[in-house]
C-alpha cells in the first residue's frame, strides 16, 4: 500500500497531522488516545488490532517480540495512517512506538506525525497492569518493554506527558501540551 503512493493526493497529506499516542503497556494509550481522538474529532486507530496473530498468541505467551515481529506491524499502524491521510483525515494512534527505529516506520506515513509519550512511574504501571483482565499483554512482559524503551530524541516531533491520576487529567495535559492550554479546557471529565 505504501509503496504505490500517488502524488496527486499530496495537496491532502500535507494539512494531515497524525498523533501516536505511545509508551509500554499500561500507560493508557488506548483511553488517552480515544479521549484526544475525540476532543479532536479525529477517528482513532487502535495499534493493538492490527497486531498480526502470530504477533498476539507470542505475547500471550508471556514472550517479548523481536524487531522481526515488529517490523510487519508497525508497517501496518504507518499504513493506517497513510488511509487516513489520503482521505485528508488527520487521526489519533496508539501504538506503543518503543524505539526510535520504529518511530521512523511511524513517521514514513503521509501527513505530518507527532509523537505523545504518556510517562508513567514504574509502581504505577506495575500496578497498573496487575490489575488488567482481557488484554493479550501479560504483567510479565513489562520488564522487556522498559527495557526496549528509548525516550524521545530531541529532534523528534513530539512531547512527553506525565500521566495525571485520572485519564481525563492526562488527555487534557496531551491537548494543552501539543496545542496550548487553552485547547484543553472542557466541561467535567471529558478532556
Amino acid at each position: 500500500m505504501h509503496e504505490d503512493i500517488d502524488p496527486t493526493v499530496g495537496a491532502e497529506a500535507a494539512s494531515v497531522e497524525h498523533l501516536v499516542v505511545m509508551g509500554v503497556s499500561g500507560t493508557g494509550k488506548s483511553t488517552i488516545g480515544t479521549m484526544v481522538a475525540e476532543r479532536l474529532g479525529r477517528p482513532f486507530v487502535e495499534g493493538d488490532d492490527l497486531h498480526p496473530p502470530a504477533n498476539v498468541e507470542k505475547m500471550h505467551a508471556g514472550v517479548p517480540l523481536t524487531d522481526d515481529d515488529r517490523g510487519p506491524w508497525l508497517r501496518l499502524v504507518r499504513d493506517a495512517m497513510t488511509e487516513h491521510a489520503r482521505a485528508g483525515r488527520s487521526a489519533v494512534v496508539a501504538c506503543s512506538a518503543l524505539r526510535r527505529s520504529y518511530r521512523d516506520v511511524l513517521r514514513e506515513a503521509e501527513g505530518r506525525v507527532r509523537m505523545v509519550h504518556v510517562d508513567v512511574p514504574g509502581d504505577e504501571l506495575a500496578r497498573r497492569m496487575a490489575s488488567r483482565r482481557g488484554h493479550f499483554m501479560p504483567a510479565t512482559l513489562l520488564a522487556s518493554q522498559l527495557a526496549t524503551l528509548e525516550p524521545l530524541g530531541s529532534d523528534e516531533d513530539g512531547v512527553v506527558v506525565a500521566a495525571a491520576v485520572v485519564p481525563y487529567a492526562t488527555a487534557r495535559a496531551v491537548l494543552a501540551a501539543l496545542l496550548g492550554p487553552s485547547t484543553a479546557r472542557a466541561d467535567g471529565p471529558r478532556p
